[in-house]
């Protein structure tokens, strides 16, 4: 039997979100980075179909510019900025030009995101880039776009493109594993340790002792590393009574340029889920959960 919302994964997003009370409108802003080709590019032509206000984002601005048209043959309107999430002073730049230019920001979809494995293969070779890049990247850009999230009843809505393979159950290393799961007293800090300790590892040839994930294992530490800041950001500004839900979403093995094109969804199918969730009703929108289609899954389980 097919758990809830994967059998339905061709219908359309408007059908899926026919039971959504329509929160938004076409001044909704929404930003999605890493989004000129794959799950990222989906994400943006489904919510520019929605008549929201969408920013496409792109580390290269040709490549960019070439997806803002291809969107606007199919009468679709987007805006386009380039941003380098690695680049301080891309991030810095883009988050001028978007308070600039709109002031506030409702949906962040951090889509941006590298891995340097094929299907069956797992080297560490580029660690400290899919580090950077994955985690410290997209943290940057989250915490320098934080004051332009929109107060309203509908409240702000951040969603990271994440992996089942940064589930804790992935990690060997049973005292960080629970150190991990303990959100409530969990620091900042202590994730950064863990990956630049990863990195130390990695780079030193002695991470296969290390305890950590055995797939794709630079990918799933820097997945991990992002889950983790995800749960410890969306209590933090639960603490703080800010109207901002934090969430991870799994998209699934799907057919894109990261896994050359093998997989079990299409881009299309997997932003479908992306979509949904980011645009649920304030009643019905958590915070600090990961999700695998439209299912929630538990941090620690498969």
């Amino acid at each position: 039997m097919a758990r809830e919302g994967e059998g339905d994964v061709q219908k359309p997003i408007s059908e899926l979100l026919s039971s959504h009370t329509r929160w938004w409108s076409d001044q909704t802003v929404a930003v999605v980075t890493g989004a000129n080709k794959g799950i990222g590019f989906e994400i943006v032509r489904q919510l520019a179909k929605l008549r929201l206000n969408v920013i496409l984002t792109s580390r290269d601005p040709s490549r960019g510019k070439r997806a803002v048209d291809e969107l606007s043959a199919q009468k679709l309107t987007v805006g386009f900025y380039p941003l380098d999430i690695e680049d301080k002073g891309s991030v810095q730049e883009f988050v001028r030009w978007l308070e600039t230019t709109y002031g506030v920001l409702d949906i962040l979809i951090n889509n941006a995101g590298v891995s340097f494995n094929g299907i069956n293969e797992n080297s560490v070779e580029h660690a400290e880039t899919v580090i950077k890049t994955n985690y410290y990247g997209t943290k940057a850009l989250t915490e320098a776009l934080l004051p332009l999230c929109r107060s309203s009843s509908s409240g702000a809505r951040i969603l990271n493109v994440s992996s089942r393979l940064g589930l804790l159950n992935k990690l060997r290393k049973e005292r960080l594993r629970k150190r991990l799961k303990d959100v409530e007293n969990l620091q900042q800090s202590e994730i950064d340790e863990m990956v630049d300790n990863f990195v130390k590892e990695a780079q030193g040839g002695t991470w296969e002792t290390g305890g950590w994930p055995i797939v794709w294992t630079d990918y799933a530490v820097s997945k991990l590393a992002l889950n983790a800041y995800s749960r410890l950001l969306a209590r933090k500004l639960s603490s703080e009574g800010r109207r901002i839900s934090t969430n991870c979403y799994c998209p699934g093995f799907v057919k894109t340029s990261m896994t050359k094109g093998v997989g079990k969804y299409t881009a299309e199918e997997a932003a479908v889920n992306a979509v949904w969730i980011v645009l649920l009703p304030p009643d019905l929108l958590p915070t600090g959960k990961f999700y695998r289609a439209r299912q929630q899954i538990c941090f620690s389980k498969l």
